[in-house]
């Protein structure tokens, strides 16, 4: 048995097997290329469909977490629309006579080394957003989708870190629990399971290693514990554990809609926060 440890994102506990999230590679590498406008023209298609796969996932995701989550992707098409971005991309292709592919990471890393350098936390973020624009553009010119989302289910996925474009192409309603390296409790992987309701841990470091691969494993999203290959004992503790869990949420269940009344007869009114109200 092996116990890992990270940060709790959401409370919740759930067994099953661990499968490290794979992405495909893409090739950057800087070539010569013979017709400039014939690569100009090949990154603007390339953008473009990528825009379009953004508006697709915006729509998915405003039907299933709301217009507050689902932003984002609103916010990665205006990004894709930038003057500075496209302008920079462009002029690489025209005056280093250099592929698409090349041109692309070249500025995604200029301008994620800009965003990180900045003194607003807010606009530090915005690196993980050009990095993943980025890659969904070069992965268009190196022939379009490549990682299989389907293989993604009834488990606990493990990654370094999940972009939100990852995220809400995964079957939600079958992902058991999310566990990255790296992440935050403000990171979209983050915000989304809370929102989805799905066990989560993050800041696991360098512990996910290959060899975890298909292992049997029961993740504490309360403690931000993974257990690998549980014994016996511990499996039950934390399956007795999860029962109890599930029936004090079954039981607040119940009390939706009911009368807020104390125990003397005084009604009250009770209020929470709330980020939208697809969140209700």
């Amino acid at each position: 048995m092996l116990v890992l440890k990270g940060k709790s994102v959401n409370t919740g506990i759930t067994i099953g097997p661990l499968a490290l999230f794979h992405r495909n590679t893409i090739s950057t590498a800087e070539r010569k290329i013979e017709d400039v406008a014939a690569e100009i023209d090949r990154f603007q298609a390339a953008r473009e469909a990528a825009i379009r796969q953004l508006q697709a996932l915006y729509e998915k995701a405003l039907a299933k977490v709301g217009e507050e989550q689902a932003a984002v992707f609103e916010v990665h098409q205006m990004m894709l629309e930038d003057d500075d971005y496209i302008d920079s991309i462009v002029g690489q292709i025209e005056e280093k006579q250099c592929n698409a592919e090349s041109a692309v990471e070249n500025t995604a890393q200029q301008f994620a080394t800009m965003f990180r350098e900045m003194d607003d936390a807010y606009m530090q973020a915005r690196a993980a957003d050009v990095l993943d624009i980025s890659r969904r553009v070069e992965q268009e010119l190196c022939g379009g989708q490549g990682i299989d989302f389907s293989k993604y289910d009834e488990v606990i996925i493990a990654a370094d870190d999940l972009a939100p474009s990852e995220t809400m192409q995964l079957d939600t309603d079958k992902i058991l629990g999310f566990i990255t390296s790296g992440g935050s409790a403000n990171s979209h992987t983050a915000i989304l399971a809370r929102t989805l309701g799905i066990p989560a841990i993050v800041g696991m470091g360098d512990a996910l290693k290959p060899e975890l691969e298909g292992r049997a494993a029961i993740a504490d999203g309360s403690t931000g514990a993974l257990v690998i290959d549980p014994d016996d004992d511990t499996r039950d503790r934390l399956l007795k554990k999860r029962d109890e869990q599930l029936r004090l949420q079954r039981l607040l269940e119940t009390l939706k809609g009911q009368a807020n009344v104390t125990k003397d007869g005084k009604t009250i009114r009770i209020y929470c926060n709330i980020g939208s109200p697809e969140d209700v």
